[in-house]
């Protein structure tokens, strides 16, 4: 069996966020859909959201204790600092027994210990990076990477390191084989908001206002994913303002969701990013203003500047302008249309498949490294 076909493993570290998670769980599916004997773990603290979102694609997931450090108060900070022994220990028994290939780091404090322990074994490490921005963790683990894939133009521009890809950041498989709208006069105008695993509290409450400064509310339907805390009002403000919207706190199938939206509202995390663009789909911003080093602001400013999505900070945000945005966008279908065409620009949905080539040569130059030591042995 030559190099190339022989079994790949990859262990992916991080989460936290769908951000941080969801480009891992793409590259895994584009390994394991290349060749069933290629094998992945994912690696992270466990929280609820991280779990569910693995068994429903059914990869498995190892467990350690690990906390951030990044804005959180003094003794939280020693706290979290002592713990870092722990974690490191318990990264290096998961890489011992599941010899990966390559320790892939997808952002959060959780990568840096992984892939920490994954250099002091001597594995190759590659880094994901989603936003604009590097994030302190990846920052610091730079000058450990044999690669470091990055999902927009200017932040290979800025690095200018050969080590440093622009692949795009990688949309799960079930997104990308969304459809288009259905073309229909009786079809109403459909707005999906959605506001990350957790919801955007201000997002909520911005658009619910707008749901009364809305004229022919019967042209309208929301699809609106809330976050769990604030479902219930939400879904009250809806049934009060005779506006249609379907209201749920998550949605499993986004796939569905973005293919019935004519307009996207949301904030600007990498992963919304990169599936907006993958796709093509128009979108109105609203970037989270407490993001580490405001990454989200920087994400929306790329593609607003080239007209791709509009973007308004959260301080500027008011149901009334968001009304008048959606009344415009309804009745100036051209105006979506080449906001769609200038975001589909800035789209690699061939991410996946780049970095998993990528990952395939670093492991096949790896191999014959290996196999020219043993022979200078022999």
């Amino acid at each position: 069996m030559n190099a190339p076909s022989q079994p790949i493993r990859v262990l992916f570290s991080g989460g936290g966020t769908g951000g941080h998670l969801f480009p891992g769980i793409a590259v895994a599916q584009e390994l394991t859909a290349r060749n069933r004997n290629h094998e992945v773990l994912f690696v992270t603290t466990g929280k609820p959201f991280e779990r569910a979102a693995l068994e429903r694609v059914g990869f498995p997931l190892a467990v350690i204790t690990v906390e951030g450090i990044k804005g959180r108060r003094i003794f939280e900070k020693l706290s979290a600092a002592a713990k870092i022994p722990k974690g490191l220990v318990a990264s290096i028994r998961v890489i011992h027994r599941f010899k990966p290939h390559v320790v892939a780091g997808l952002g959060s404090y959780t990568a840096g210990v992984v892939a920490l322990a994954g250099w002091v074994l001597g594995k190759p490490i590659v880094l994901f990076e989603q936003n604009r921005l590097p994030g302190m963790t990846n920052r610091m683990l730079f000058p450990l990477a044999d690669r470091i894939y990055v999902s927009f133009p200017g932040t290979r521009e800025r690095m200018k390191h050969p080590r440093v890809l622009y692949t795009g950041n990688p949309v799960r498989r079930s997104v990308l084989l969304v459809g288009e709208a259905p073309v229909r006069e009786d079809r109403p105008f459909t707005i999906l908001v959605i506001g990350g695993s957790q919801g955007a509290h201000a997002v909520n409450v911005a658009v619910t206002q707008a749901l009364d400064s809305l004229t022919e509310k019967s042209r309208f339907h929301f699809i609106h994913q809330t976050g769990p805390a604030d479902v219930h009002w939400v879904r009250q403000v809806y049934a009060a303002s005779g506006v249609s919207g379907t209201v749920a706190p998550f949605f499993d199938d986004m796939e569905n969701r973005y293919a019935a939206a004519d307009l996207v509202i949301c904030r600007s995390g990498a992963t919304t990013v990169a599936e907006l663009t993958a796709l093509g789909k128009p979108a109105i911003f609203v970037p989270f203003p407490f993001a580490a080093d405001d990454h989200q602001t920087r994400n929306a400013r790329e593609l607003a500047d080239a007209g791709a999505a509009e973007m308004i900070p959260q301080i500027m945000l008011d149901g009334k302008m968001l009304a008048e945005k959606i009344v415009y966008y309804a009745g100036h279908p051209e105006a979506l249309s080449r906001m769609a065409l200038r975001a589909k620009d800035f789209g690699r949905p061939d991410a996946a498949r780049v970095i998993v080539d990528d990952i395939t040569a670093l492991v096949k130059a790896r191999r014959k490294r290996t196999r020219f030591r043993w022979k200078q042995k022999d």
